[in-house]
């Protein structure tokens, strides 16, 4: 009965930690695009950004990913089989994509808030579909398990991976038609 607590567990910190990552890449874009405006602007929408940002990654975010990882850890300790599963060793190793992923939003993060604009506000906007991709990644994989045909998967992957970038660009000329 445990067993199935930690996956309950393990599995709100999981979307809760979505929530942050797809959420403070949405605020880096934000914060990038008030870096540009004029004064007053720039410094009430950068400070105010920054103090979301803060809050976000550090109360949200952070304590997600350290808590889903800790029940996961858990759980694979409780049942140790599933590590010779090729479905876990495939997921496993989105896994370690997306603490990457989140290790370079930390990156990002820390340098805006110190004022210091590395990345394009369009850049952010499709670097944001990184974490999308593992999820949708992820979610097939873990639901389909063994009757996931790998093949199947890699190309709908990366075909799922080309429909978001082509939404992205018509979605960009779409804004900019407007402005």
């Amino acid at each position: 009965m445990l067993y199935y607590y930690l996956k309950s567990l393990h599995l709100i910190f999981v979307i809760t930690w979505f929530a942050g990552l797809f959420y403070i890449v949405r605020l880096f874009v934000y914060q990038i695009e008030a870096s540009q405006k004029p004064s007053p602007d720039k410094e009430i929408l950068g400070t105010q950004l920054k103090l979301m940002a803060k809050r976000l990654w550090y109360i949200i975010t952070w304590p997600s990913m350290i808590l889903a990882t800790g029940f996961a850890i858990w759980m694979l300790a409780m049942r140790t089989f599933y590590l010779t599963d090729g479905w876990m060793q495939v997921k496993l190793v989105f896994v370690v994509l997306l603490i990457v992923y989140h290790i370079k939003c930390h990156l990002i993060f820390k340098d805006l808030q110190n004022d210091k604009v590395n990345y394009s506000s369009n850049f952010m906007r499709i670097f944001n579909e990184g974490a999308t991709i593992i999820l949708f990644a992820v979610v097939f994989l873990v639901i389909l398990k063994n009757a996931f045909n790998w093949i199947y998967g890699t190309v709908g992957i990366i075909l799922f991976s080309i429909l978001i970038m082509l939404g992205y660009k018509l979605y960009k000329r779409i804004r900019e038609g407007k402005k």
